[in-house]
């Protein structure tokens, strides 16, 4: 009978994913920017697995833009009155830094219908009230909050929805309630529904980018 010794093998080791590289975002905003500054410390933070590859706007003297100056963030300023084609332009800025996803943030223009195309379900966008009863043309900054307060309701809030051709139709990802107070005006409520903009919509780019196949 012959026996043979077991052999000690030497122990391998454990196989692990390399770490996912993070999500390249571009912010597009029209004014000072106030929800790419609360993005951009969601990731310094490492609460957002994502990197801000470039800050457009429509407004060459936005804060915006001069938020991404001071940060180093490559940024462009495009504009019907300094672009033959806008549309054209924006493609080519979103593509040479890599884009996966647009953010909009406070951005007053209708995204070009091939800039839609070219980021069906990669663009997203933040409205400072309850969708869809208080959106569509017109109804942006302090005419939504007057709107609110106008219409009675008991709450308002923002929400974040996915950007179509139209304003304010796409796919609703999140709301948060911020309730109307006795004696509020368009300043008060429009102070707490951006403090909740803050919070809600890194929180929500992070879990369409859980949800999100790589």
């Amino acid at each position: 009978m012959v026996f043979h010794r077991h052999r000690k093998w030497a122990k391998l080791p454990r196989m692990t994913e390399p770490p996912r590289p993070p999500r390249r975002l571009a912010v597009l905003a029209s004014g000072r920017g106030s929800n790419l500054v609360a993005i951009q410390d969601a990731i310094d933070r490492g609460d957002l697995h994502a990197s801000v590859a470039l800050v457009v706007s429509n407004n060459s003297s936005a804060g915006a833009l001069e938020f991404a100056r001071r940060r180093g963030i490559p940024w462009a300023h495009v504009s019907a009155k300094t672009d033959a084609d806008p549309g054209v332009r924006l493609l080519e800025r979103l593509e040479a830094v890599g884009c996966e996803v647009l953010v909009l943030a406070g951005y007053m223009k209708l995204l070009d219908p091939r800039v839609v195309a070219a980021y069906r379900g990669r663009a997203m966008n933040i409205h400072p009230g309850p969708l869809p009863r208080f959106g569509g043309p017109g109804m942006f900054g302090e005419h939504v909050h007057a709107a609110v307060l106008a219409a009675g309701v008991p709450t308002s809030g923002p929400t974040v929805h996915r950007v179509t051709e139209h304003y304010d139709e796409g796919d609703i990802l999140a709301h948060t309630e911020v309730p109307v107070l006795p004696g509020d005006d368009v300043a008060s409520l429009a102070a707490r529904v951006l403090a909740a903009e803050h919070a809600l919509y890194w929180r929500t780019i992070a879990r369409v980018f859980d949800a999100a196949p790589d």
